[in-house]
């Protein structure tokens, strides 16, 4: 998967379920999209928080080289976050070590360093302990379906566990993962209700929504 912009839960689901979670960093980044944004539960619904990155005359730029506009955004994505989940029972608990965690990451500039590290520290958090592997570590080759199976053969991999939202070109794709004798299994997950500072309840926040909450 793509690193993003601290996902939902569903995708540290995807990666408590695998034995190695590779984090794709070698693929085009796409702008206004999860590899820069997320969302936050707010009083009036789901509020938008986007990193500020730089793009102009860079298109076609993979993600690992994105680089971040400023640090401007810290301190007001931090301001954010508190003043939407501040009085979340869980708030308080873990509020400063993120903020320390984020503003560290932040500080080397990078968006796929800022997003990779608080990965790192969700799954901590979740005591998820399955390996992350960085795919421009792994000098495979290809696009799309082709680098996943050289990716996967790299790994000495035989079973590709994929989200159901990848399933179109995955079955297109199909026989290029059969040739290279790997095995798809489709990642299915139903997201949980637990209380949230407002009502009603709605899914599908950044995961700091659960860990502040729950």
């Amino acid at each position: 998967m793509q690193p993003t912009y601290l996902p939902w839960l569903g995708y540290f689901d995807l990666i408590d379920a695998v034995d190695v979670f590779v984090l794709l960093d070698n693929v085009q980044f796409e702008k206004t999209t999860w590899h820069q944004r997320n969302q936050l539960r707010a009083h009036k619904g789901l509020e938008w928080i986007t990193v500020p990155v730089l793009t102009s005359g860079r298109f076609g730029q993979w993600i690992k080289d994105v680089e971040l506009k400023d640090m401007i955004f810290v301190n007001k994505h931090l301001k954010q976050i508190a003043h939407n989940y501040q009085k979340s029972k869980e708030f308080d608990r873990y509020f400063g070590e993120f903020s320390t965690v984020f503003q560290q990451a932040a500080s080397k500039g990078s968006l796929c360093d800022l997003n990779v590290e608080l990965i790192k520290w969700l799954c901590s958090k979740f005591q998820i302990s399955t390996p992350l592997v960085m795919a421009s570590d792994l000098n495979a080759q290809g696009k799309r379906s082709e680098l996943i199976v050289s990716i996967m053969n790299v790994l000495d991999s035989v079973v590709y566990v994929s989200p159901r939202g990848s399933a179109d070109y995955i079955t297109h794709d199909y026989p290029i993962f059969e040739g290279n004798g790997i095995s798809i299994f489709y990642h299915c997950y139903s997201h949980p209700e637990y209380v949230q500072p407002y009502r009603p309840f709605i899914p599908y926040a950044c995961a700091l929504d659960v860990l502040f909450n729950d």
